[in-house]
């Protein structure tokens, strides 16, 4: 299937007929599948931003799975992995696990287990983009800030009141209450909760 707008599967195993198996059944199933025969060929393909996941096998020659994922970690991808194994192995797939994978089926495996597994990975992936669109929108606004308007910003969301903040800034609180109000207006928010909670989200407390 070559429509763009479905969610996409890169394939990651060496046993050559299990990857055209794998391709066919996820094609049919409604996904866009690229295979690839090893870690290697993955990471030297033009991967896209787009809602995807990873189906990887976890042990392959030269560069197995995990090592595969410490790769992709470190490098600060945000492609969701479900692991494949043909050995079950509990204390792998917790280690897998706490690195990030977002699942470790064993081979072989069942069609529905594999579909489950692959949209629970796909609705992370989406999550992730959700969140990550809301911070940009989030930074965007907060550049409209003034300079005075960053230091009544970061007063007022750890809690200190406006004349508090007069004083430290040697300002009025008429003063004080202007700049507040063009805060909240320029981030967009309602209340004091709200405009705490884009300051945790943006990491300014």
């Amino acid at each position: 299937m070559n429509d763009m707008s479905l969610p996409l599967v890169h394939v990651i195993d060496d046993d050559t007929p299990l990857r055209i198996a794998l391709y066919r059944l996820l094609s049919a199933c409604g996904y866009r599948v690229v295979t690839y025969e090893s870690a290697a060929e993955f990471l030297e393909a033009p991967i896209p931003d787009e809602l995807s996941c990873i189906l990887l096998d976890m042990n392959m020659p030269t560069t197995n799975g995990f090592q595969l994922q410490e790769h992709l970690n470190k490098n600060h991808s945000h492609i969701p992995i479900v692991f494949l194994t043909a050995h079950g192995d509990i204390g792998l797939s917790v280690r897998a696990m706490k690195a990030g994978a977002d699942n470790f089926l064993s081979k072989p495996v069942q069609k529905d287990e594999l579909v489950s597994a692959i949209e629970g990975a796909l609705e992370r992936y989406r999550e992730f983009v959700g969140e990550r669109g809301d911070l940009s929108t989030l930074r965007l606004r907060y550049a409209k800030l003034s300079a005075r308007e960053v230091e009544v910003f970061n007063m007022v969301v750890r809690g200190q009141l406006n004349k508090q903040i007069a004083f430290l800034l040697g300002n009025s609180e008429r003063t004080v209450k202007s700049q507040r109000a063009s805060i909240m207006e320029k981030m967009e928010v309602s209340s004091v909760a709200q405009l705490v909670l884009a300051a945790r989200q943006l990491g300014a407390i």
